[in-house]
């Protein structure tokens, strides 16, 4: 299953698809696993740089898992304008269904620090939901 969404904020669009790996997941012991694809792209007139990420991936128990970091995937991407950065990246939930969220701190290329969104994208099991 692929989820698609897209924010803007700061002329930063932030796009998400997320996937359902099966072969790594083990229903039995409440173990699913999802792979998803960031798509930033810049649609301002000037370079921004991702210097940090936070995540709540919430499960359908409720349960929330929060992630802090630099960068993503060992990187701090400045992204020129007209230009996009994509990575990918899993999550591991308890249950066949959740969500993930969180915003991204960037600055400019004039030094002013923002975040941006990222926008709700589920997380689910094909068939799961109709």
């Amino acid at each position: 299953m692929t989820t698609d969404v897209a924010n803007t904020n700061a002329d930063i669009q932030i796009d998400a698809e997320a996937i359902y790996i099966a072969e790594q997941s083990d229903p039995d012991e409440r173990r699913f696993v999802f792979a998803y694809t960031i798509n930033i792209h810049n649609a301002g007139s000037t370079p921004a740089q991702l210097l940090t990420r936070h995540w709540l991936i919430t499960d359908a128990d409720g349960r929330i898992q929060e992630v802090h970091g630099d960068g993503v995937i060992g990187k701090q991407p400045e992204i020129a304008p007209g230009t996009a950065h994509s990575y990918s990246s899993g999550a591991v939930i308890e249950t066949p269904v959740g969500t993930m969220e969180g915003r991204y701190g960037m600055i400019s290329d004039s030094g002013s620090h923002f975040d941006t969104p990222i926008p709700v994208f589920r997380l689910a099991v094909p068939g799961v939901l109709n």
